[in-house]
């Protein structure tokens, strides 16, 4: 897949009042500051079109963005486990990202970002599990792979996926800083959509 141009649409703080979009929806969840505007800057090849901050938990909102003039939309989920947040707003981020993944007709992935430098955290597995549960389709992105060598990595990506009991294949490694792994995550996107147009036509 190609992306010749990408806008920012809208910012949800209701769950109830998602937006009528007709495009089939890959969601960006993980953790505060795994760099998920970062990574959605670095797919689009535009710095600023997801605001991203050295503060973690600056993304409290569902933020959608438009690929392709309606080929593809991005969803930018909070971020979970933000120590610094009290438990009511954590409350309202969790409401918000279950209450998205329930009503949203048109989800047909969900990217989950760790760092690559970290072993997955109770949060990140509480989240793979969570979609399991719902078979929601999902995706493993390894964030800030130009933090590590060649040999961490590989490393880092067997802890990754016995942590998720998938194959380490399956983990797609990526960094914002020197843009790897983008071709491999628009493969990957461009294999989504075509198997949900297959799933449609159907």
């Amino acid at each position: 897949m190609k992306i010749k141009n990408a806008k920012f649409i809208t910012s949800v703080a209701d769950y109830n009042k998602l937006p009528t979009l007709n495009a089939p929806e890959i969601a960006v969840a993980g953790k505060s500051n795994v760099g998920k505007s970062s990574f959605i800057n670095m797919l689009a090849n535009i710095n600023r079109l997801a605001k991203t901050s050295s503060t973690p938990g600056r993304t409290r909102l569902l933020n959608y963005f438009d690929i392709n003039g309606g080929e593809l939309t991005l969803v930018d989920l909070p971020g979970y486990g933000f120590a610094k947040v009290n438990d009511s707003e954590k409350e309202k981020w969790s409401e918000l990202i279950e209450g998205y993944f329930a009503k949203t007709p048109n989800l047909v992935n969900v990217f989950v970002l760790v760092d690559i430098r970290h072993e997955p955290t109770a949060l990140d597995r509480q989240m793979v599990a969570y979609l399991h549960h719902y078979n929601i389709p999902f995706t493993l992105i390894a964030t800030k792979g130009d933090k590590l060598s060649k040999a961490q990595i590989q490393k880092q990506k067997s802890v990754i996926a016995k942590t998720f009991a998938v194959t380490a294949s399956n983990i797609y490694v990526t960094s914002a800083l020197n843009k790897s792994g983008v071709t491999e995550v628009l493969e990957r996107i461009e294999n989504i959509l075509l198997a949900n147009k297959e799933t449609v036509e159907f």
